[in-house]
């Protein structure tokens, strides 16, 4: 056994040994707040990070310190989370931002997706989708695999780290980016849950490997060498990845270009042609982001703001819009009557999510009225407290003439900023260009194969999002940053941890931590039916009175599989006081100063 193994084994074990260790010993008592908060919100005056890394917060407060904007920290701590969660996203994924900007009182938005390669259009796609299944030695499917060269999109990370830092930075590009090159060099322990979905992810590529090109560079980045081939770090191990290291300093040296039309464009279009994949260098030149307007809606004196399709942040309001009708706060948290409100509202959101929300540079996406109160009225019919309703299905918005991550930051100056990112589907794609120490994403698995659909499958055309960052205003001013990965999770955790705090007095903290439930078995935006009711994912924290009570009224209750998203906050109290808060399901850290 080498040593590095050795270590690595050792560390295994120091993990369960401390985890059978209890005996019938559980938590301790808290002594303020809810009793079964995690910890009180994090108070600070200057500045504040909240992400679900703590060496990342660490570092992008310090770049609040030496002057930096809260954008240059954001983009300071995402690189930071490309690194020490690969796991969740990198540079070979998309980003979605909203920043408050002090100076104009005003909300900007950054969708920074890329799209899909322009020389492959719906037949082609079909038609190598089937070639890939077929040399897999599996049946074919009528839909995008997520592994392998087919599901990858232009990256849009970079390019939005650039334009938002064009806007709104004050360092210099290389000040934000060294501490992830620092990290990268001399290498960073690895945490807890990371750790476990490294490990998971890599033996899912493994099992997959028929479907991915080649597999070599992704064990060569992500893999720590040993006399059996390498192993995933453990809880606590070192992992270095100076090919990334190397990458970022190219970008901080010769800035955006370098990725999309520089030496790093012209590497990945090498890759491409040499796996047989699709994407080339004319579409890297090609890409471009773009800031858009944020979608709003108030829901109880609080402005909500979510950014239009082609992600799903629609849904979110949609969801506010039917439920702002109804007195949840008498109602009660997690009461049956609640919950049953919130998960009706979430399958009529995500019905129309499914039917309306694609990229709006192909398909006129009607968020106007999916969004008007006139058509929450309507939708609202359909629901009935005492049952489910098992015939729900999309609307018509023109009625009466008509695993991610999330990070936020903020500045002395009152700048917020809420940024997520990711590479879709757990690590990506398996895929990882020469040398360069990222893995491509997959976000291309969410296309449609439907030509009918809004969502289908173009050359060119970005995909469907579930990344959804948010913002929150009262009265004109700031209120709060928010946001929770997770898949689909992602709009019906925003809607929980909004109505934890609007409507049942939560502090940004509690929120989080309330139990939480997930709705599984709409129709999806890939073209699968509905399941009928579906099934309801609860965490233990509820009542098992009212899960009994769902069942009676239709749903089908299941234990919770831990998909229920990852949390971050900061909220701004009128005396400018920032409360920060983090995912307790995560191995994230609020700090402040």
């Amino acid at each position: 056994m080498t040593s590095t193994r050795a270590v690595g084994a050792a560390l295994v074990a120091i993990g369960f040994l401390a985890n059978s260790a209890y005996g019938q010993m559980s938590r301790g008592d808290r002594y303020s707040g809810a009793l079964w908060a995690t910890r009180s919100p994090v108070l600070a005056q200057h500045g504040m990070v909240a992400s679900e890394q703590p060496l990342a917060s660490e570092a992008a407060v310090e770049i609040l310190k030496h002057g930096g904007s809260a954008v240059d920290a954001a983009i300071a701590a995402n690189a930071m989370m490309g690194l020490m969660q690969p796991v969740l996203n990198g540079i070979g994924g998309d980003l979605f931002a909203i920043v408050y900007d002090p100076k104009t009182r005003k909300l900007y938005g950054y969708n920074g997706s890329g799209r899909s390669a322009r020389g492959r259009d719906l037949a082609k796609m079909m038609a190598e989708v089937e070639a890939a299944y077929r040399r897999a030695g599996l049946p074919p499917k009528p839909h995008i695999p997520s592994v392998g060269s087919l599901p990858i999109t232009v990256p849009g990370t970079v390019d939005a780290w650039f334009a938002l830092h064009e806007k709104f930075g004050r360092l210099p590009m290389a000040q934000d980016l060294a501490p992830a090159i620092h990290y990268a060099t001399i290498g960073f322990p690895v945490t807890q849950l990371i750790a476990k979905y490294w490990k998971g992810n890599m033996e899912a590529f493994e099992r997959n490997k028929g479907l991915i090109e080649e597999l070599a560079n992704a064990h060569h980045t992500y893999l720590i060498p040993d006399a059996h081939g390498g192993h995933t770090p453990a809880e606590g191990e070192i992992f270095r990845n100076p090919d990334l290291a190397n990458t970022l300093t190219v970008l901080a040296q010769s800035g955006r270009d370098a990725f999309y039309k520089g030496e790093i464009a012209n590497t990945i279009d090498a890759y491409f042609k040499a796996i047989g994949g699709d994407l080339r260098y004319e579409d890297f030149a090609a890409h471009h982001g773009e800031w858009v307007e944020p979608l709003s809606v108030n829901y109880r004196g609080y402005d909500v703001y979510e950014l239009p399709p082609n992600g799903q942040g629609g849904a979110v309001l949609q969801m506010l819009q039917i439920l702002k009708a109804y007195d949840l706060k008498k109602m009660g948290a997690g009461s049956a009557d609640a919950v049953t409100a919130m998960l009706e509202a979430k399958r009529l959101a995500y019905e129309d999510l499914a039917k309306w929300y694609t990229d709006p540079g192909f398909v006129h996406v009607p968020m106007k009225e999916l969004l008007s109160d006139r058509y929450a009225d309507e939708r609202r019919k359909l629901i009935h407290l005492d049952h489910a309703n098992s015939q729900i299905g999309p609307g018509d918005p023109k009625l009466h003439d008509g695993d991610t991550i999330y990070l936020t930051a903020a500045d002395k100056d009152g700048m917020m900023v809420s940024l997520i990112q990711s590479n879709y589907r757990g690590m990506g794609s398996g895929l990882v260009p020469d040398h360069l120490g990222f893995m491509f994403q997959d976000r291309g698995e969410l296309y449609s194969f439907d030509p009918k659909a809004a969502n289908v499958y173009a050359a060119g055309k970005r995909p469907f999002h579930t990344i959804i960052p948010a913002f929150v205003m009262k009265d004109g001013q700031p209120f709060m940053s928010f946001g929770l990965m997770g898949g689909d999770m992602q709009p019906q955790g925003h809607v929980q941890i909004l109505t934890g705090i609007i409507d049942f007095g939560m502090n940004v903290q509690e929120a989080g931590d309330a139990a939480r439930w997930r709705h599984i078995g709409n129709t999806e935006v890939t073209g699968e039916p509905s399941q009928g009711v579906g099934d309801v994912e609860m965490e233990s924290g509820f009542d098992p009175a009212v899960k009994a009570e769902l069942a009676k009224r239709g749903y089908k209750i299941v234990p919770g599989t831990g998909n229920f998203g990852g949390y971050q906050a900061i909220m701004r109290a009128p005396n400018g006081v920032y409360w920060g808060a983090s995912e307790m399901r995560k191995d994230g850290e609020v700090v402040g100063y």
